[in-house]
């Protein structure tokens, strides 16, 4: 059982920072800001786009999704695939801000974009609308690659035809294949290990709702008592 079935109030602070905090909004604009950089950066520097591929994410890196976060949680169908399938097939997302410029952009250098999700493939058509609805370019069946290989397996495909100049995500499986199945201490260990390449060609989006770490026990402070002692109960 996880922290966020456990403490539902935790979960529903989570998805309200998520979906309705103006500081939220600011890191994914953010985020998009840095990806222009060095998507120009790298584009430049290669002479033109050919060649060049950018592989993201789609949920909480492209799409918001909080709508059906938020409608799950009241309903206490949290983690209910049917529940999110019928979102695929009949859900409205919007665009994350700063989304819609980039990959515009991205399409007007030249650069191939591939969507790759763990979204089901059975809905892949209904993916493909979405992502046609809302105006995002590139939007093909071979373009769009949803659950099934591992995402390290989709992206080393991708690598055979194009260089991927920068990848966006918001879990770090989406970055490399290390990350998947890892325990939380060994996240922390890797991402310390590829520190160089956040920021670079590795752009994460802020994701309060889901992770690996809604599973593991907050830290309190041990503080000292009236007589110097510590209260125990902390970490040590």
């Amino acid at each position: 059982m996880t922290n966020q079935t456990r403490h539902p109030r935790e979960h529903a602070i989570a998805i309200r920072y998520q979906q309705l905090s103006a500081e939220v909004k600011a890191l994914q604009r953010q985020c998009y800001a840095l990806a222009t950089l060095r998507l120009t950066a790298a584009v430049q520097a290669n002479g033109g786009g050919q060649g060049l591929a950018v592989v993201s994410d789609i949920d909480e890196t492209i799409l918001d999704n909080t709508a059906v976060m938020a409608h799950a949680m009241a309903t206490g169908t949290h983690g209910d695939f049917d529940t999110w399938k019928l979102w695929e097939r009949e859900g409205t997302p919007h665009l994350i801000p700063g989304a819609a410029e980039f990959f515009a952009l991205a399409d007007r250098l030249g650069v191939t974009i591939f969507y790759v999700s763990d979204r089901f493939e059975e809905n892949k058509l209904a993916t493909i609308a979405t992502l046609s609805r809302l105006g995002l370019p590139q939007v093909s069946a071979a373009r769009v690659q949803l659950f099934g290989p591992p995402k390290a397996e989709r992206r080393a495909m991708i690598e055979r035809d194009h260089r991927i100049i920068l990848q966006l995500g918001d879990t770090l499986h989406d970055f490399h294949g290390c990350f998947a199945d890892a325990t939380l201490d060994e996240q922390h260990r890797m991402a310390s290990d590829h520190a160089h390449r956040f920021g670079e060609d590795w752009i994460v989006f802020p994701n309060a709702a889901h992770g690996t770490w809604m599973e593991a026990e907050i830290r309190p402070w041990d503080a000292p008592g009236p007589s110097g002692r510590h209260s125990g109960g902390g970490t040590g």
